[in-house]
């Protein structure tokens, strides 16, 4: 088998991997919203008369997400690439937070320039969804997407990463990526506001109704140090702290605090 047919077929497994867990994932977070009305971030606004279209709009969005990877994987098996570091346990770890800290500076800055008036009619579409919801992780114009996931195909010429940890990277982007367009809270801790650098689902659903603030995606830090963090995140991460109830897994009979209005 040549390495053009098997990236070709690596492609379009992870998309199908991609697409399935999207829906698996989806419908069980979807499960525990609905036993969780309090969680809701945006409390009064919804987006479920848009999810049709979030879905087919993600469906196309999620090829051009797994393209980058499949890229720079490619190019470092044809060797236009440092020779990747060789995989071990012990360097996993602090292999993956290098990655992690790398994309979020990529991602910070890549998202401030599709919000110049230049580029932000590609990313305009996402932007339609106002109060996010896990179906509109992937509901970007397919550019859009490329461009913030073309992580991948371009750190394999600065940074030898191993297979396996651009993988993983990409597998866990997948997950967070949808956690944190849920629209419910669940990770609002002490570890998610000011001193640490963590977040919770709140940092980007603000980004979604403040469209100014919140451009980072793992780490606050980038957002702090450049004025760009939504002036009331902390407090807000604090009151879900001290005002939320547990996590329910039965059928809720709460309503909601107003009828929603929708994006």
């Amino acid at each position: 088998m040549s390495n053009e047919v098997f990236y070709l077929l690596f492609l379009f497994g992870f998309y199908t991997f991609t697409v399935v867990t999207y829906f698996a994932f989806g419908y069980a977070i979807t499960w525990l919203n609905d036993r969780n009305p309090e969680r809701k971030i945006q409390k009064g606004r919804g987006s479920d008369k848009r999810r049709k279209a979030e879905i087919r709009q993600s469906l196309a969005s999620m090829f051009s997400a797994c393209l980058p990877l499949t890229i720079g994987l490619y190019a470092q098996q044809k060797g236009w690439t440092p020779t990747p570091w060789g995989f071990s346990w012990w360097w996993a770890v602090p292999l993956f937070v290098l990655c992690m800290i790398l994309y979020d500076a990529w991602f910070y800055f890549m998202h401030r320039l599709l919000h110049t008036r230049w580029l932000y009619p590609l990313h305009a579409l996402h932007h339609r969804s106002v109060a996010p919801t896990i179906w509109s992780t992937y509901s970007e114009d397919v550019f859009d997407n490329f461009l913030l996931q073309s992580f991948s195909a371009v750190v394999v010429f600065v940074v030898p990463f191993p297979a396996a940890i651009l993988i993983a990277h990409r597998l866990f982007e997948h997950f967070n990526g949808m956690i944190g367009h849920c629209g419910f809270e669940y990770f609002a801790t002490s570890k998610a506001r000011y001193p640490s650098p963590l977040l919770c689902t709140t940092f980007h659903d603000q980004h979604h109704s403040g469209f100014r603030y919140n451009y980072a995606n793992y780490f606050s830090f980038w957002d702090r140090v450049l004025g760009t963090l939504a002036p009331n995140y902390d407090q807000r991460v604090k009151a879900f702290e001290d005002e939320a109830p547990g996590i329910a897994i039965s059928p809720s009979v709460a309503l909601m605090d107003a009828p929603e209005k929708a994006d």
